[in-house]
């Protein structure tokens, strides 16, 4: 965070509430205790306390907001005073990076004291290292990783080169679907434990698969809604990859792929190099996760749907109708386990709550059609 002089006590902003995908153009003021935001008649739509502000991944000079926590509300401020002003106040927004910078010392005297401990005890091995590494890596440094990888996963994915257009859910005739779709991560997210911040994205592909990266992107592929019968299916397979960003799957990916290129990139400010890039993209694309992780996404999707109250066993359901008990047709089964074990292993799992779909049938069919176009 930075000292600046003479900051406005306000300017203009856009926001979304996190229950639709309207944009509304507001007023951001600076109070003593927080962001007070009001929209064009002066109503006061929301009030962000500085120690609960967030900085989000953002392209651009945009400073992109949210609240810690799993509220899917968001704030963008175009204005750079304003957003200096922001800086200066609140306590995890980090734009001069002297956050990060910080962080990036304790990791890299983290990774020298398991450099050393490398050397001196081989016998951990680098999958090891990296299994324990992992749940140190900053918040802040594994979204920086998921946008590293991103970059690469989507140049791998959209094919036909159709840029924005690769995402579904901002035309008019999509943006139904894309509200029925927050409405169903959102109450995924205030379940998973703890509450956690996802970005979750439906693009234009036609195979029944979805993806997760580090630090919370989540990608569903258009194949895969068109497979679903209810919703309960979809929430189960975003479930599974909530479980992958929980224990940090793709993080590991990186350490394991990077090694001691993950710590000399840090010290020369590159926080993965190329090459740990592709591989990890590569990884998450073939979803080619061991035994173990797999079957600890499949156990976290059953507690976080049971916790939600959805159906336990829908991902199940999905999975069968999709690749069938014996031969595998969605690529996050083709590793190990095989589908049939791991679909009797869902059916095992207890379904303790009362089930409560996740959509309406009105908000269902619109996220059918979350792909549809104009």
């Amino acid at each position: 965070m930075q000292n600046t002089t003479n900051q406005p006590a306000g300017g203009p902003g856009i926001f979304f509430d996190g229950q639709t995908s309207a944009r509304q153009t507001v007023t951001v003021h600076l109070d003593a205790s927080g962001l007070s935001i009001a929209g064009p008649d002066g109503a006061v739509l929301a009030v962000w306390p500085y120690d609960a502000i967030e900085e989000l991944a953002w392209p651009g000079h945009v400073l992109r907001l949210g609240l810690r926590g799993p509220g899917l509300e968001r704030l963008e401020i175009s204005d750079p005073a304003l957003a200096a002003a922001i800086d200066v106040k609140a306590h995890h927004v980090d734009r001069t990076g002297t956050v990060q910078r910080r962080q990036r010392g304790s990791v890299i005297g983290w990774s020298v004291a398991a450099t050393l401990a490398l050397v001196m005890a081989g016998y951990y091995g680098v999958p090891a290292l990296a299994e324990k590494a992992a749940p140190l890596v900053p918040a802040g440094l594994d979204r920086r990783m998921g946008d590293a990888v991103d970059m690469q996963v989507r140049s791998s994915l959209d094919t036909r080169n159709l840029g924005e257009g690769f995402e579904c859910g901002a035309a008019d005739g999509e943006k139904q679907g894309r509200a029925a779709l927050e409405k169903m991560v959102g109450r995924l997210a205030r379940a998973a434990v703890p509450p956690m911040t996802l970005r979750v994205t439906v693009v234009r592909r036609d195979e029944p698969n979805a993806i997760a990266l580090p630090g919370g992107q989540i990608y569903v592929f258009q194949g895969l809604i068109a497979k679903a019968v209810n919703p309960d299916e979809i929430a189960g397979v975003i479930a599974h990859e909530i479980g992958h960003v929980a224990h940090r799957d793709g993080t590991k990916a990186v350490l394991q792929a990077s090694g001691l290129s993950f710590l000399f990139g840090m010290l020369l400010g590159d926080f993965v190099g190329g090459g740990a890039v592709v591989f990890t993209a590569r990884k998450v694309l073939q979803s080619s996760y061991t035994r173990e992780a797999e079957t600890a996404a499949d156990a976290y999707a059953a507690m976080l749907m049971n916790r939600a109250q959805g159906d336990v066993r829908a991902l199940g359901t999905l999975l069968t109708r999709i690749g069938g008990a014996h031969e595998p047709g969605i690529r996050i089964l083709l590793d190990h386990p095989e589908t049939k074990a791991r679909v009797e292993a869902l059916n095992r799992m207890p379904q303790t709550r009362t089930i409560v779909p996740f959509l309406n049938p009105g908000e269902f069919a619109a996220l059918k059609r979350i792909c549809a176009g104009p």
